[in-house]
């Protein structure tokens, strides 16, 4: 890497995410069909592992690095929350139930207020507290967290220390009902 380049930091890797989040909601809301629960699924599971990785790795980093910070993360954890409930109901009754559009359009907006939350009150606050070399090291942490994530919304495991926990068998548990549903799906 070159003097004039610039490296990724944890912020703008999450930011990134976000965008892509946002891009895969548009992409739910205009498909129908297979295309609507392949991208659905994509969605669920991008949603899991990116918050999951944001519980391990940057919650406690905002209690330790920013004035108020417990309350901002504790704040973040319980949008968290309501937003993997509203996730596991609608990945419970499926893209195709009469009331997925309008959940689904909840959820968008939660999640998005959410991200806003994050890059307004906690990600700026995060750059100027954090040493820059150590939001890039960080970038690491947060992929390998998300690489072990649990690839499903499960309410109630929103600290660092639940996903700790609780994280690699429920990582373990998905990921097998992951290869499950694709093995019936590619043998219909």
């Amino acid at each position: 890497m070159t003097g004039t380049m610039i490296q990724h930091d944890v912020v703008d890797l999450l930011i990134e995410q976000h965008a892509q989040i946002r891009d895969l909601f548009g992409a739910v809301e205009a498909a129908t069909g297979d295309a609507r629960r392949d991208a659905f699924r994509r969605l669920v599971t991008l949603l899991a592992v990116h918050e999951t990785a944001e519980e391990q790795v940057v919650r406690p980093l905002t209690r330790l690095s920013v004035d108020g910070g417990n309350q901002i993360a504790d704040d973040r954890l319980a949008e968290e929350h309501d937003a993997k409930q509203t996730l596991a109901t609608l990945e419970e009754m499926g893209p195709d139930a009469p009331e997925f559009p309008r959940l689904l359009d909840q959820l968008r907006v939660d999640v998005l207020d959410h991200a806003s939350k994050e890059e307004a009150y906690e990600f700026r606050y995060l750059r100027r507290n954090v040493p820059a070399v150590q939001l890039r090291a960080l970038t690491a942490a947060v992929k390998a967290a998300e690489a072990i994530a649990p690839t499903h919304p499960h309410p109630g495991v929103e600290s660092a220390t639940a996903n700790t926990l609780a994280g690699p068998a429920l990582s373990l548990f998905d990921r097998i009902k992951d290869l499950a549903r694709k093995a019936i799906s590619d043998n219909s």
